[in-house]
């Protein structure tokens, strides 16, 4: 059993390793210093209060390891994945991966959904790669960089780091609870292509209507 982080401290750690992981130290160091910028305004604008700092450390990271084609290939290729394999199959196996990337996936002609292909153990070589080339990933070379999925990752974090600046600037103990749900907003944004798609516009109107509730200064219905 894989125990989870018991304290926000190590939750922090465990997300900053994974970042290291998911691209390198530098990506890592962008969540740690927005996080402790977050927890050093908690402390000071809202004390007494907590949540807000442990909020955004579990949404933004949500946002920066956002699985996108290089990851799939690293969680493939991890030894993990290898390790647990071989302890849950002996003998002879072959592997089939069904996958739906967005430069390759047809369309349900009748949803219009991107529908699943059957990829062969050959795939690992193709996912060895895609792991080593993951230093392209956001960068002017990236060929994944400009599908719809990622313009999308890539606007959901610039406006989650844009609206942190926001909320700490408003940041008092008499909206500390309306500020936390605001930051926790990524919670609700899941899946991929269409279905992605449809939560994020959710999320940006439930967004906007705290938002609103915390310039006037007052909880929305639902809160209040």
């Amino acid at each position: 059993e894989v125990k989870g982080p018991e304290t926000l401290d190590d939750l922090i750690a465990q997300r900053t390793a994974d970042l290291v992981d998911y691209q390198n130290a530098a990506y890592a160091e962008r969540y740690t210093s927005l996080v402790e910028r977050v927890r050093a305004a908690e402390r000071e604008r809202a004390k007494g209060c907590s949540g807000l700092t442990e909020a955004v450390a579990r949404y933004y990271y949500k946002l920066l390891a956002y699985k996108d084609e290089y990851e799939v290939a690293r969680l493939y290729t991890d030894p993990k994945f290898t390790a647990a394999l071989e302890h849950q199959f002996t003998g002879d196996y072959r592997l089939e991966f069904h996958l739906a990337p967005p430069s390759l996936a047809r369309r349900d002609r009748h949803s219009g959904k991107p529908r699943k292909r059957r990829f062969g153990q050959w795939i690992l070589h193709v996912f060895r790669l895609l792991e080593y080339l993951r230093g392209l990933r956001d960068t002017p070379f990236d060929p994944f960089g400009y599908s719809a999925d990622r313009r999308l990752a890539r606007q959901l974090l610039r406006a989650y780091e844009a609206r942190v600046d926001e909320l700490l600037g408003k940041l008092s103990p008499e909206n500390h609870a309306l500020v936390v749900e605001i930051a926790s907003i990524p919670e609700g944004v899941r899946g991929y292509g269409h279905v992605r798609d449809a939560h994020a516009e959710t999320a940006r109107e439930k967004e906007a209507e705290l938002l609103q509730a915390l310039r006037v200064g007052h909880a929305p219905p639902e809160a209040a």
